[in-house]
């Protein structure tokens, strides 16, 4: 019998991954075509395969193929984390630009940079990144356990306070720091799916990939948990172990992104509640949605930052904090 219940749910859902995968396949192949040169999409393989144009493989190989997997690893491993976040705290306006995770992983890498620590190991970036997301996430967490934080204004206040306080530590780093430090970190903070280190680029696609996968283990626990946790708790949910490993999760995955990109806001608020809109509430299909979701929505934010004032370009950060601010401020002023 539940079997047959679940069996149109289980089509759904997978004619809604088909259809993304198909979408995010597309976008690829668009982001990959456009830019300051434009190549067809028909030549595109012919290129790959054949290297047949140098300057064309080049511009592919080494430039737009690496945007393309920190576009799907940063848009994925963001929305993860806003549907972690949203889910545990139950409340759809939370996300880690919000919360001020991003502003405390944004000092934790300003620090790295600051004392040339990934000079001597690069990894180290997404390390004090982690470090600085998992701080601010623990007094998140410490405020809203405690009953200290008791409504959706309250709760967002605090995240802001937070970004203030992240933000005048980063601006006294940056008043310290050497002319040229000063340049790369001003422009890291604005958001870009620039990275030079491809070890960086691939440890973050392994990273995103794997958060989502282990939130798609617990998505269960995290549906029970939309019912509060005393419920939760009462039908079998080991609730503190459950929430200690999505927020580390959370934090590892906002952590390792702003290390890479930048802070790049509003995708883990925007996404999910787009995914929720269309697709329902049930973290089973929410949590994957969400990821290939988020991929499409950064890749297409990039695209239109490297061709809107093209041969310049803007910072993603940028287009994602407009378009996300602008539905950040409608949701919470109507919903």
């Amino acid at each position: 019998m539940e079997i047959k219940t679940m069996m149109p749910k289980l089509i759904k859902w997978s004619l809604s991954l088909s259809v993304l995968l198909a979408i995010l396949f597309l976008v690829c192949l668009i982001s990959l075509s456009i830019g300051t040169m434009t190549i067809p999409i028909n030549k595109l393989i012919q290129i790959l395969t054949n290297q047949s144009n140098n300057t064309h493989y080049t511009i592919l190989m080494d430039i737009r193929l690496p945007r393309i997997l920190v576009g799907i690893s940063v848009g994925g491993a963001l929305s993860i984390s806003g549907v972690i976040l949203q889910a545990l705290f139950r409340n759809p306006l939370v996300e880690p630009y919000t919360l001020g995770i991003s502003g405390g992983a944004a000092l934790g890498v300003s620090l790295n940079i600051v004392l040339s620590l990934y000079e001597y190991y690069v990894l180290s970036l997404p390390f004090f990144g982690m470090i600085g997301a998992g701080c601010v996430i623990i007094i998140i967490s410490s405020l809203n356990i405690s009953g200290l934080v008791q409504n959706v204004q309250r709760l967002l206040l605090i995240g802001v306070m937070i970004s203030y306080v992240c933000n005048s530590l980063f601006m006294l780093i940056i008043s310290l720091s050497k002319s040229e430090e000063m340049h790369s970190i001003m422009f890291w903070t604005m958001g870009s799916l620039e990275e030079p280190s491809q070890l960086l680029i691939y440890c973050l696609l392994i990273v995103s990939i794997m958060g989502c996968l282990v939130t798609f283990r617990y998505s269960v626990d995290l549906n029970v948990l939309s019912f509060g946790e005393e419920d939760a708790y009462h039908l079998g949910v080991n609730v503190q172990k459950v929430r200690n490993i999505l927020l580390m999760i959370a934090s590892i995955l906002t952590g390792f992104c702003v290390s890479v990109a930048g802070i790049i806001g509003f995708v883990g608020l925007v996404v999910p509640h787009f995914v929720r809109l269309v697709l329902g509430n049930d973290h089973r299909i929410i949590t994957g949605a969400s990821f290939i979701t988020g991929a499409i929505f950064l890749i297409l934010c990039d695209l239109l930052a490297r061709t809107v004032i093209s041969p310049l370009e803007l910072p993603v950060g940028i287009v994602t904090g407009l378009l996300g601010g602008l539905i950040f401020i409608y949701a919470l002023v109507y919903k």
